[in-house]
């Protein structure tokens, strides 16, 4: 559902993975964002991969933000990622990770690593995260997909 109406604002979707029924995360995503003056579509809790590439095939989103909160982000972020950028109209198409990826706490610069090598543009994983996602939305030009 788009809840902000805002030409100015980037147009993003916002999802968890596919074992992942936290939900928390994801209404704090869209409030930041939508705060800052972007318009979000929030998949939800539980998003099938399928599901996933599917909408963002159908919306052209300017970034797409994947929030995992259960520990199993970092393997189901590799699957995810991949079928993104397979589809043709989504290989360009800014994404970013972020969350609790592992249950052995923060992976540091080798999850991060392996994870931007699969094809994310940026990770987000540590206490300082937030700040670091702003920063990367500022760097974002709106409209990139328009």
């Amino acid at each position: 559902m788009d809840l902000v109406e805002n030409d100015a604002g980037l147009d993003i979707v916002v999802t968890s993975l596919a074992s992942d029924a936290h939900t928390w995360n994801l209404v704090f995503l869209q409030l930041v964002l939508e705060e800052l003056g972007h318009r979000v579509v929030n998949l939800g809790a539980c998003v099938p991969d399928d599901l996933l590439v599917s909408e963002c095939a159908r919306r052209s989103p300017d970034l797409v933000v994947v929030s995992s909160v259960n520990g199993h982000g970092f393997h189901e972020a590799k699957r995810v990622i991949a079928k993104l950028r397979a589809e043709p109209g989504l290989s360009a198409t800014p994404v970013v990770v972020g969350g609790k990826l592992g249950i052995d706490g923060p992976g540091g610069r080798d999850r991060a690593a392996t994870l931007t090598a699969a094809g994310y543009d940026a990770v987000f994983e540590d206490a300082g995260s937030i700040a670091a996602f702003r920063a990367f939305l500022d760097r974002l030009p709106v409209g990139v997909r328009s």
